[in-house]
């Protein structure tokens, strides 16, 4: 039988590794529910192997039922008619099996009927379930949401709400971007007003949005009446009736399997969700982060599918009275790719560590306010840290699987652009990876604050303290000579004071910040294995020399491509040329 938590090793060896006793204790507050509810974990090991036993779970539903109907998926695709949405056989019946098996409450509070799964397990399980489908991972993913409304809804919207996203009798949605903003959502304009009773009425469109279709959407609107900025914007909790229209669904490259959304608010009622105005600059950022997080596991996950489909076809393809898998150009081709998803698990996982942290101490403060004091400055480090991760882990990992899906068809020649393999089908689902939820290049301003205002060697730092990392000999000096390499370049263009200069290079830094931290993250692993041991090596190997071009280029003060880029891509300077 597949099991595709079972069959991979890599995952296996984080769970094991990972040190998740600050997590278990923070998002078990102490163990406090081990006498309410059978199924609550009693201690540390306990809730690991609540842990191991749920992803078995995760991995069985993946491997045995749902990748196999994977490419039924695709061909059916998402169907509307008559202003309804169908979604295909293969993933009504999967989400069926989920749900039977109670994966419906994953992160959600035992008290509401969830399973209370850390967002650290809660990766590894997206990441299995894209592996199988990537577009069933947007149904099963999206149960995400329901955190918001955990975290800052009402206890009385808790209680509406949250039970039956746990049963997943609810799906759900975000209606954020509309035709007029998407990346730039505070410029979002969907009109929220209150009736004569009170209630809240919505006005407008949404369009792009991730199963539109589904029973509850947290909706942004714009609540105060002459604003233009983020600050006018509120979030609102919409069940679906009567009031708003799915005007159509998009056809799109891939991820058929999910609708892709037009909907049409006409005086649609809602339910303010926490207080106006705090909608995007509080709400929405922080389901944002968890939306990317998504992503970025979701893109190691269809990653590791087409690496596995390539390795396959590379060692049964003969060719001159050999695999092809044993030229050098193909194996040095399957290496970069299986080096390039381990790198990018382990800053998932790592990523989402650090926001369990920062949420769990953030419960915590909630539950225990006489603890301010001794966890005031913990939440402020890991915050910058939650702030600084996520967008590095959404657009590594998804630059990732692209390459990864790229290379893939490549391993399989011909037979790669065909139907008649599922590689043409993972570069398809894995190229919006690096468009939706912000694009890598919001992505790259994002992490900017981190980069310049020092959160990466503060974390690098940690690093350093925490492991014996002189233990590996030369991996370390050249870890050190990486992070020095970094730390120059980033001091260059804090000491130039350019905003123009900095945000050109801004790519280059988060690139080396890449690099630099996904080093430092494999090398924590080849303490404990041999193998990875050889993994930090070779990626460092090519890691180093990229390193080196970019501070070339950074420390250059090469102004021309900044000056000159106008002249090559304006029309005018085509036509004088």
């Amino acid at each position: 039988m597949a099991n595709f938590y079972r069959d991979n090793a890599d995952i296996l060896f984080h769970l094991r590794q990972l040190d998740l006793s600050r997590v278990i204790d923070l998002k078990e507050d102490g163990f406090a529910e081990r006498d309410l509810y059978p199924y609550a974990p009693k201690d540390t090991a306990d809730a690991l192997d609540n842990y191991d036993r749920v992803l078995e779970i995760i991995g069985e539903i993946a491997g045995e039922f749902a990748a196999p109907r994977a490419r039924e998926v695709d061909e059916e695709e998402a169907a509307f008619a008559d202003g309804e949405v169908t979604y295909p056989a293969g993933i009504r019946a999967a989400v069926e099996r989920l749900n039977q098996a109670d994966m419906a409450g994953f992160t959600m509070p035992r008290r509401y009927g969830g399973i209370n799964m850390p967002m650290t397990v809660f990766s590894m399980a997206i990441e299995i379930i894209s592996r199988a489908d990537a577009s069933l991972m947007l149904v099963f993913g999206l149960q995400g949401l329901s955190d918001t409304i955990c975290k800052f809804g009402s206890e009385e919207q808790r209680q509406k709400y949250l039970p039956r996203f746990a049963t997943g009798e609810i799906v759900g949605s975000m209606a954020l971007t509309e035709p007029d903003s998407g990346s730039d959502l505070q410029s979002a304009m969907m009109r929220a007003w209150q009736d004569e009773n009170g209630v809240w009425r919505l006005n407008g469109v949404k369009r792009f949005i991730t199963n539109g279709c589904g029973d509850i959407s947290l909706v942004m609107a714009r609540s105060e009446e002459g604003t233009t900025s983020g600050r006018g914007l509120s979030l609102f909790i919409y069940e679906r009736d009567e009031n708003m229209r799915i005007r159509r669904i998009e056809h799109k490259l891939g991820i058929k399997g999910s609708p892709t959304c037009e909907l049409q608010f006409n005086d649609a009622p809602a339910e303010l969700l926490g207080k106006r105005k705090m909608g995007l600059v509080k709400y929405t950022i922080y389901l944002m982060n968890g939306a990317r997080l998504a992503v970025a596991a979701q893109s190691v996950g269809i990653a590791e599918a087409a690496y596995r489909e390539a390795n396959a076809y590379a060692r049964d393809r003969v060719q001159f009275k050999k695999p092809v898998r044993d030229f050098a150009a193909v194996y040095e081709m399957l290496t970069d790719m299986k080096i390039a998803i381990e790198a990018g698990r382990a800053l998932v996982y790592e990523t989402s560590r650090i926001v369990d942290i920062k949420e769990g101490i953030e419960d915590r403060l909630e539950k225990h306010p006489e603890r301010t004091a001794d966890l005031r400055d913990d939440l402020k480090r890991y915050t910058r840290f939650a702030s600084l991760f996520t967008p590095l882990a959404k657009s590594y990992a998804a630059e990732m699987a692209n390459k990864v899906c790229y290379d893939a068809i490549q391993v399989h020649g011909g037979v790669g652009f065909t139907k008649e393999f599922d590689a043409e089908r993972h570069y398809r689902d894995a190229r919006i990876t690096s468009i939706y939820e912000g694009t890598t290049q919001l992505q790259v301003v994002a992490a900017m604050g981190g980069i310049i205002g020092g959160a990466v060697s503060e974390r690098l730092t940690e690093y350093e303290e925490e492991c014996d990392y002189a233990a590996l000999g030369d991996l370390f000096a050249d870890l050190q000579q990486m992070r020095t390499q970094l730390e120059k370049a980033v001091s260059h263009i804090k000491a130039k004071g350019d905003s123009v200069y900095q945000e050109f290079h801004a790519g280059r830094l988060v690139a080396m910040t890449w690099d630099v931290i996904n080093s430092y993250l494999l090398c924590r692993d080849a303490l404990v294995s041999e193998r990875k041991k050889t993994v930090a090596r070779l990626y460092m190997a090519k890691a180093r020399h990229r390193l080196r071009a970019l501070l070339d280029y950074v420390v250059a003060d090469d102004y021309s491509f900044i000056e000159g880029h106008r002249l090559v891509i304006d029309e005018e300077g085509e036509a004088a040329g």
